[in-house]
């Protein structure tokens, strides 16, 4: 990894500075234009912003940097997740776009949050050193902490900012005091001199050092709404503006478990043994609750919440395997996972308005009847995620769970298989309602906008077209983890 002074470094954080300089734009249109003709400007802006570091961010492809004396490393892993994360910048955008005038919500430091939690994003997945990575954690965060209560005068939307802020102080803390008791034990903030440290003979493992591996599993655990750190979920992804919600189910999660992976696959992997047990019950726990608890709301956003905890444990079969090369299927997974939920969302937004969202279960009765192509998508972002054929949906579980049985892991592979099936159920149940429920007078009235057509039909195309040619997808996401070969 070559290493570069910091007055010639800034050239490789392009992307972080645009979509700096973009929010920073946004909040200043916001304080010098009047309030009314600012939306539609500042999601301009904040599309281009995302456009343009989405633009630098695939030049660096390739690269291999330690910048600003290794508190930031430039790679394919990092970069990979930096781009997922702008994609769904731009998804989330565009969803946006009619969906803040809609709900009347304070649309310029709307727009800025978001960059700003993209920001966030992108410094926690490009960082090898535990101090940028809680930095970038932080910026997230706060963020999304406001994003969560912009529906003014919905006390749902102010429950669930107040309630993610006090949770996530607290999941917080247990990362910061993992990281601090790590350091205590090792002196040594830099995750691969860790892991070069604690396999050099001279390290003797301390309770001490377990229990700061632990803490790190419960402040990632929190944020990518693992069991039994899943308490906030529905809750907040209920109250929170939709577009948000579809926001955190993605964006937050694939942060989350980029730096999981970068902290334990390098500086705690010489330790596998003592975390893949702990894990191989998160993830059953996580998958098993996540579906059981799913069959039986009637609420869509609900229902989206519990099945993103239980997706949180399909990836976690992977992880739990602890084999560097399989870690691929996590990237892949969450590529996919992006698409399904982004577009199942934006079907949410559709047939939503201010005074009625229309998130019960029988707003969708007759769908089919009154807006057949809307039923059609909402069925293909429902069915890839049950993992039906030839969907992208199934390609991430055959591989998260081929790599199980790869790894000797049938047991896990077992259960992945039969929450899978059960899976099935609570979503072909919103189908049955879509095509053989009577509609209930105009519950459901669409609130069409072209930009959700465009993020509806973007995300189809992408599950569709990575459901039957996964390949290059594949060594895209096995390109990004060669760094921890």
């Amino acid at each position: 990894m070559v290493v570069m002074k910091p007055e010639l470094a800034f050239g490789w954080i392009i992307p972080e500075i645009v979509i700096t300089l973009s929010a920073v734009f946004i909040l200043l249109l916001s304080a010098f234009r009047r309030k009314g003709d600012i939306g539609r400007l500042a999601g301009g802006v904040s599309l281009i912003g995302a456009g343009v570091a989405l633009f630098f961010t695939c030049r660096l492809w390739n690269s291999a940097i330690d910048i600003f004396n290794g508190l930031y490393t430039i790679d394919n892993f990092g970069l990979f997740f930096k781009a997922l994360a702008l994609v769904i910048s731009l998804l989330v955008t565009l969803l946006s776009l009619r969906y803040v005038e809609r709900e009347e919500m304070i649309k310029g430091e709307y727009y800025a949050l978001l960059l700003f939690g993209i920001l966030g994003m992108m410094i926690m997945v490009s960082s090898n050193h535990f101090v940028t990575i809680f930095i970038g954690l932080e910026v997230m965060s706060i963020a999304i902490y406001v994003l969560c209560g912009l529906l003014i005068g919905n006390p749902r939307s102010a429950e669930a900012s107040l309630k993610y802020f006090l949770l996530g102080a607290f999941a917080t803390a247990f990362l910061l005091y993992g990281i601090a008791l790590i350091y205590g034990t090792t002196g040594i903030l830099d995750v691969r001199e860790i892991a070069r440290y604690v396999t050099s003979g001279n390290f003797l493992i301390t309770p001490a050092f377990m229990a700061g591996m632990a803490l790190l599993i419960v402040g990632f655990g929190f944020k990518t709404a693992s069991v039994p750190f899943h308490m906030w979920t529905p809750d907040v992804y209920e109250g929170a503006p939709t577009s948000i919600t579809a926001y955190m189910a993605t964006g937050v999660k694939a942060a989350a478990f980029g730096a999981f992976l970068r902290v334990f696959y390098t500086a705690l992997y010489p330790f596998l043994t003592e975390w893949t047990g702990l894990l191989w019950i998160i993830a059953v726990l996580t998958m098993t609750l996540g579906n059981i608890t799913a069959l039986m709301q009637n609420d869509i956003k609900r229902m989206l919440a519990y099945s993103s905890i239980a997706h949180a444990g399909y990836i976690l079969i992977a992880f739990t395997v602890g084999d560097k090369v399989f870690s691929a299927s996590i990237l892949y997974y969450l590529l996919v996972y992006t698409f399904m939920n982004i577009g199942a969302f934006a079907v949410v937004i559709l047939l939503g308005r201010k005074e009625a969202p229309n998130t019960g279960i029988e707003s969708y009765a007759g769908l089919a009847t009154r807006h057949p192509m809307i039923a059609l998508a909402m069925s293909v972002f429902l069915l890839s995620l049950a993992g039906v054929p030839p969907l992208a949906g199934f390609m991430g579980k055959f591989y998260v769970l081929s790599d199980a049985i790869k790894a000797g892991y049938y047991w896990l592979a077992i259960i992945g298989v039969l929450n899978s099936v059960v899976a099935v159920y609570y979503y072909l149940r919103v189908i049955m309602y879509m095509y053989f429920k009577e509609p209930e007078g105009e519950i459901g009235r669409m609130d069409p906008s072209p930009a959700y057509a465009v993020v509806i039909g973007i995300s189809i195309w992408a599950l569709i077209h990575m459901g039957i040619f996964p390949r290059s997808f594949l060594l895209i996401a096995r390109e990004s983890v060669n760094i921890f070969m």
